[in-house]
């Protein structure tokens, strides 16, 4: 059941940032040019405690948008975007900034990003030992 409702977030929060763009003008003129001369870049990312995706129940979930501009529910959209620019969509490349120490304290917490990243789908997912590891790869991409 909590698998269950995990995917049904993040296919919701997934269709509603990747189909918002497709509101309004862009469905009242059928047969024209292309609405978008980007490719797609919307992400679902979302944070829960434990290790095992199919048992962790998403405590956090955001959205972000890169293209055209940066938007969503992230809290540092802009930031993230320009991180993600940065790392080229590879989230493996996220490091451990120096001079942040954290505990050696065993919690862990799952992060997850579904969606499309400059036209390709991505499907990532990443335990971290405790939040403080986590809030201390990248700058602000898993900081929500």
């Amino acid at each position: 059941m909590r698998n269950t409702a995990r995917w049904a977030t993040t296919l919701g929060l997934t269709a509603a940032a990747v189909c918002a763009p497709l509101s309004g003008a862009a469905l009242a003129a059928p047969g024209t040019a292309p609405s978008a001369l980007y490719a797609p870049s919307a992400l679902v990312l979302t944070v829960g405690h434990g290790d095992s995706a199919p048992t962790v129940t998403p405590e956090r979930a955001v959205t972000l948008t890169c293209a055209p501009g940066p938007s969503g529910t992230h809290p540092a959209a802009g930031a993230a975007c320009a991180e993600m620019d940065r790392i080229d969509g590879d989230l493996d490349a996220l490091t451990m900034r120096e001079g942040v120490f954290c505990t050696q304290q065993y919690d862990p917490v799952l992060v997850t990003v579904e969606g499309v990243w400059r036209g390709q789908r991505v499907s990532y997912e990443r335990v971290f030992s405790n939040d403080c590891v986590r809030n201390a790869h990248g700058s602000s991409v898993f900081a929500f």
